[in-house]
């Protein structure tokens, strides 16, 4: 206990030197892994092991990462996101399969193996790294998205291809791309529907405290994935989908299930990547190696993501910036690494090597790529500080089937400025408390917003969706904001 707590405080502190260097703190937790590694003499090299507490915390992470996805963000981003995780990601493995059997002279199935482990996007990375560069919504949220639906495919190819390589029965390229069909639709249609029985259950249900509503959502989405398995059907794809159902479901206590489900992202992250560290014997990594690693990473960085990107966008019509962008955005983390461990769990020959080549990869490039990121961005023209958008806290209020939102005006916010009445939001809502500098006081309607005022607004559950529209929209629009249908349109003299 000791040991485990300091070790998570130093991985607590070193986050904040990676958030200052731009880089994924996930590389400092894997340094972390291996400094133990080298120092205590732990020997942790349980392939199995790894990849069963691998898996276990990409299913947290993808848990979070769907919880605190707004789907008004990714909606229109969803079809370019879906192209990207199973035709780009097929562009980037036939690619790297050609360059593996060719130039490194690898066995076709290890060579598939090579671009199945190191072509999908890290969600973890993607969100710890993307969230703090401004990037216009329809780049971000494909980005994010992306990350978050090209786990399931890869796996399901990971196994297959590993079970093919140590000598299993192959039943073709064709049987195999109608089998990961399958269980990714199947995935789909169980995160959809487990994700609407939860909402229905946590919306009704009267919990005695509020954490237990975090507690039951994290653990909702984690049944998904259990039950997707049990099934045969892709676990990976239905603890997404469910999760980013229940994290759009309006349940109550939302700003208090993000950050507790963040918090259990770390924590995930963090054991993941020092375990990892454990894993990895730096002894292994020999010039020949790293070269490998690193010439596989300029291949599938300037060739293979590149050309999936451009196939999957062309249809789109974005702009070649744009593409630019996206295609040096795609990070790599956790993810290669633990599809990593599944060849070598199953004892495919050669994959200790393969193993220590995405190790090698992963790191290189996420120290040359996550850095730039912000320089990328502003070169291509994609740099974007829009207005920064409100979060709106609700507290379900049982007898009268209403809700209690609590909105706190950011700085980035353009509601400052706008009058009480001026919100015009439902007219069965109500302003009920204004909170400035830490005096309450009951607002009237020539009551004018300031940064950051704290809003306590009355609502039957019927009118939230609608209110927190309208509210999101004065943040981005300021009081010109679009009039939504089901508001009265303003009074002359109203806005200025």
């Amino acid at each position: 206990m000791l040991i485990g707590s300091v070790v998570v405080l130093v991985a607590i502190i070193s986050s904040r030197i990676g958030s200052r260097l731009g880089l994924p703190s996930l590389l400092l937790f894997l340094g972390l892994g291996m400094a133990l590694d080298l120092s205590l003499g732990i020997d942790f090299h349980d392939a199995k092991l790894g990849h069963a507490l691998g898996f276990a915390a990409l299913v947290l992470i993808l848990a979070e990462g769907g919880l605190t996805t707004r789907w008004v963000e990714i909606k229109g981003s969803v079809p370019i996101a879906s192209l990207f995780a199973t035709v780009g990601m097929a562009v980037s493995v036939g690619v790297m399969t050609l360059f593996g059997v060719f130039v490194l002279g690898l066995d076709p199935w290890l060579a598939v193996l090579l671009g199945a482990v190191c072509s999908p996007t890290d969600s973890a990375a993607v969100f710890s790294v993307l969230r703090t560069v401004p990037l216009p919504a329809r780049v971000r949220s494909a980005l994010e998205a992306e990350s978050g639906l090209n786990d399931a495919p890869t796996v399901l190819l990971v196994v297959e291809a590993s079970r093919i390589a140590s000598g299993g029965h192959s039943g073709g390229l064709g049987d195999l791309l109608l089998l990961v069909g399958l269980e990714l639709t199947g995935g789909v249609v169980l995160g959809v529907i487990l994700g609407w029985v939860g909402v229905k259950i946590l919306r009704n249900v009267n919990l005695p405290s509020s954490a237990l509503y975090s507690i039951a959502a994290l653990v909702w989405a984690v049944m998904a994935y259990g039950l997707g398995v049990q099934l045969h059907l892709s676990g990976f794809a239905a603890v997404y989908v469910c999760a980013v159902v229940l994290g759009n479901g309006q349940l109550p206590h939302r700003i208090a299930t993000r950050s507790f489900v963040e918090g259990i992202g770390w924590i995930a992250q963090i054991g993941l990547f020092i375990m990892l560290g454990l894993l990895a014997e730096p002894g292994r990594l020999t010039p020949q190696i790293v070269g490998l690693g690193v010439v596989s990473g300029l291949v599938l960085t300037l060739v293979a993501r590149p050309l999936s990107v451009w196939v999957c966008a062309v249809w789109f019509r974005i702009p070649l910036r744009h593409q630019a962008f996206l295609s040096w955005a795609g990070l790599r983390g956790a993810v290669p690494i633990i599809l990593a461990t599944i060849p070598l769990s199953a004892g495919v020959p050669g994959a200790q090597r393969l193993f220590d080549i995405v190790l090698v990869f992963v790191v290189v490039f996420t120290v040359l790529q996550a850095p730039t990121l912000p320089f990328a961005a502003r070169v291509l023209g994609v740099w974007d500080s829009g207005p920064t958008d409100v979060e709106v806290e609700a507290a379900p209020i049982e007898r009268i089937k209403a809700d209690l939102l609590q909105i706190r005006i950011p700085a980035g916010s353009r509601l400052p400025g706008v009058a009480v009445s001026e919100l015009r939001l439902p007219k069965d809502s109500v302003v009920s408390l204004i909170i400035r500098d830490g005096v309450p006081f009951a607002p009237h309607g020539r009551t004018i917003l300031r940064l950051d005022d704290e809003i306590l607004i009355v609502t039957p559950s019927k009118s939230r969706r609608v209110a927190e529209e309208r509210l999101r929209e004065l943040g981005q629009g300021g009081r010109l904001a679009k009039w939504r249908r089901g508001l009265e349109p303003p009074e002359p003299g109203d806005v200025d």
